[in-house]
């Protein structure tokens, strides 16, 4: 929940202008309600030592700790001779320097006496290989027992709550902020219904905020939590389950396919049997599309699970009722790749009108932004006059220009990839609704499914098609071990000597407008941060060093259209053995001889990536190798995160482990709708029993009260929720 309408008063009547501004700016709080929602990240209890041991590089923290010693030193700087404090800090895990200079040596010098206990807040930053806060902010603990001697007031009780804070804002700062607001929580509307309320044991919304903001006892944080996630749950969820009913409502043309047309015709001629996987969700599909009210349906399953051969049999299915089908692909390189791989699946089926085609056959047609005049030209008109069955393209097929004959199903491939505007004005193509297929090669678990694409109902394929072969994944670690590295370049040798081919991946392209981008680093980043790897230095290098005399080109985005499409054309024909590229390549590239792939800093891309990235290999007979090369040292989290992509093939499995790393701060992501994700108690991987329960109770009240009449506390809490630019992404997704 983003606000209680009721504490909708603007902070600066509370906290006066100036800590408003600064809470606005620095943490995006305008009104008492933001700032009540703005909950502690975790509790220091008084006397207990934080953690030192593992604090995180570049992050603003505040810790607990005692101060060891301090001492003052006098250096000789550009300036003349000065003072720098070094204080260490200690609290039974390990030690921290915190440094102090100039005139500012003074008050800390005398307050930070050794045995003085005090919360410490500053970012971390990395000084002769050690961890330190240069000027930190602190508040002294003083009086252990003492109350009336307690400098921090009130918030300093048993439980010192920490909240997220800012070099601007620390923590104490907010807590006192938080007492200033406290007294108005009895007017928050609250937004459960208060027969659930009573049925789950949850306390009232007013309670809860004291309580989390102002615990005794960690009895009274756990029932505050348990009750603010089922406000978060169950407010986003009857704003899912409003959705599906709304769509339940709208009139589609149902498409049921007649025996003996094109898809007959099409499994017909398959080589081969469809898995159980592929039988079961087509046959989920087909029984949506004969319904007469839109199909939302999310389709995901691994890299290579077979998708594109059930969402074609669900185009050919609706071209056989009469209806056209548009598939809608993220990229060119890969809009171009589904139009190869559908037309010769299709193969004489997919030439109608045409002096060969079969007797069933129907158009597939080509739409891209870089398409020449005259082609686009015939496109646009097969189109309208129904000539093609199905159409495959890029957001050009979103353009005003572009009309259809009788539009029934929308394909969206990765779905990850596209504005909710996009998707939205393809489905308004049709003369009504069309039916909206949405397929992800992203494994999600099943309770972001339910929380981010919860008006979608959902298929996962979970088998790889016959044929397919398993993917070794090693770590490569250059820095430590470089004869790994040099070893990992023979290893590709060893697969184009027999017959394959191989990716090079890298994070980077390198030409100038890449170095536009960049702003000059500081010498310390210059020092701790290489730029990443680009793909035109690799290849060179490559060309020139460990590979050289293997044929080798590069694709990247800013390539020409033509160039790019000829790259992966002769990549493809085996023309090519070695692709050094950017992650253009990351979806829907099929090129079932390429068996190794070498990703370069490995550890600049995100768990699903790799694993997206990976699943290029391996597609044909022969097994995949997948080497992870990074420089970050072993015992580092990114190291770790590459160890756990080499360690399982399970898409599944790493989207947790991505998901728990990255938060679940995007998962309503800025990504999807530009919003502030309304997610702060509920962690949608560790609270699946709360979300699903949710997910029932909030399906039965929208179904018993649609438009929430006797339920004026939710209408409230949703609305705050969904702002316009929210309901909008709810609406289109």
């Amino acid at each position: 929940m983003e606000r209680v309408p009721a504490l909708d008063e603007p902070l600066k009547k509370s906290l006066g202008p100036a800590t408003a501004k600064v809470m606005a700016e620095a943490l995006d709080l305008h009104t008492v309600g933001d700032l009540l929602h703005h909950y502690p990240r975790r509790y220091a209890e008084r006397g207990e030592l934080t953690t030192l041991a593992d604090l995180p590089l570049d992050e603003h923290v505040t810790v607990v700790a005692q101060v060891a010693d301090a001492r003052v030193l006098t250096f000789n700087g550009a300036k003349g001779r000065g003072q720098r404090l070094e204080v260490t800090i200690t609290d039974g895990s390990g030690r921290l320097q915190l440094v102090f200079f100039g005139k500012g040596v003074h008050k800390p010098h005398k307050d930070l006496l050794p045995g003085t206990r005090a919360m410490f807040s500053g970012k971390v930053s990395l000084f002769n290989r050690r961890l330190q806060l240069a000027h930190p902010a602190y508040e002294l603990l003083r009086g252990d027992g003492d109350e009336s001697a307690d400098s921090v007031g009130t918030w300093a009780g048993a439980l010192i709550p920490i909240y997220p804070a800012t070099t601007k804002l620390e923590s104490w700062k907010i807590a006192k902020a938080v007492d200033a607001v406290l007294p108005s929580v009895g007017d928050a509307v609250d937004p459960l219904p208060a027969a659930l309320r009573e049925g789950r044991g949850l306390t009232d919304l007013p309670d809860a905020l004291r309580r989390i903001h102002r615990p005794r006892t960690k009895a009274d944080i756990a029932d505050a939590r348990e009750r603010l996630k089922w406000d978060e749950a169950f407010v986003l969820q009857v704003a899912l389950a409003r959705r599906r009913h709304a769509d339940t409502q709208l009139p589609a043309v149902p498409r049921r396919p007649t025996p003996d047309g094109i898809l007959d015709a099409f499994d017909a001629k398959l080589p081969f049997t469809l898995t159980d996987g592929q039988s079961k969700v087509s046959a989920e599909i087909f029984d949506d599309l004969a319904t007469d009210h839109p199909m939302h349906r999310l389709l995901q399953g691994e890299v290579g699970s077979g998708k594109t051969m059930v969402a074609l049999r669900a185009m050919l299915a609706v071209v056989d009722a009469g209806g056209q089908a548009a598939m809608l692909a993220p990229t060119e390189v890969l809009a171009q790749q589904h139009h190869r791989s559908v037309t010769e699946m299709m193969g004489e089926l997919a030439e109608g009108g045409m002096l060969g085609g079969a007797e069933r056959a129907t158009k597939v047609v080509l739409l891209t932004g870089s398409m020449g005049a005259a082609a686009r030209r015939h496109a646009l008109l097969d189109l309208v006059t129904g000539e093609a069955g199905i159409v495959i393209g890029t957001h050009a097929l979103i353009e005003d220009k572009v009309q259809f004959h009788d539009l029934g199903l929308v394909v969206v491939d990765e779905q990850h990839r596209f504005g909710v505007e996009q998707r939205d004005a393809l489905r308004g193509k049709g003369k009504q609704p069309p039916h909206l297929l949405v397929m992800t090669a992203t494994p999600i678990p099943r309770t972001v499914a339910m929380t981010v694409f919860g008006d979608l109902e959902t298929s996962v394929l979970d088998q790889l098609p016959a044929g397919r072969s398993p993917i070794a994944s090693h770590v490569v670690p250059a820095a430590d071990k470089p004869h790994f590295l040099a070893r990992a370049w023979e290893r590709v040798r060893e697969e184009v000597g027999n017959g394959h081919q191989a990716y090079v991946v890298c994070p980077r392209i390198g030409d100038e407008e890449d170095q536009k981008k960049k702003a000059k680093p500081s010498a310390e980043d210059e020092a701790e941060k290489r730029p990443p790897l680009a793909v035109l230095d690799v290849a060179q290098q490559l060309g020139a060093g460990p590979l050289a005399g293997l044929r080798i080109a590069v694709l990247h985005g800013r390539m020409h259209p033509d160039d790019k499409d000829d790259v992966m054309r002769r990549f493809a024909a085996g023309e090519l053995d070695v692709l050094v590229a950017t992650t253009v390549i990351e979806v829907g590239v099929n090129v079932p001889n390429a068996t190794a792939m070498v990703i370069m800093d490995a550890d600049r891309f995100g768990v699903s990536q790799l694993h997206q990235l990976r699943g290029r290999v391996g597609r044909g007979s022969a097994p995949g190798l997948c080497l992870l090369v990074s420089e970050m040292p072993e015992a580092s989290p990114a190291r770790q995160r590459l160890g756990a992509v080499a360690a399982t093939l399970d898409g599944f499995e790493l989207s947790r482990i991505d998901l728990e790393q990255r938060r679940e701060g995007d998962v309503l992501g800025q990504a999807q709708s530009g919003v502030r994700s309304s997610l702060r108690v509920l962690t949608v991987i560790d609270d699946e029993e709360v979300i699903t329960a949710a997910r029932e109770e909030a399906t039965a009240l929208v179904l018993a009260d649609p438009d929430l009449t006797g339920h004026p506390g939710l209408r409230t809490a949703l609305d705050a929720l969904l702002s316009e630019e929210r309901e909008e992404y709810l609406e289109k997704g």
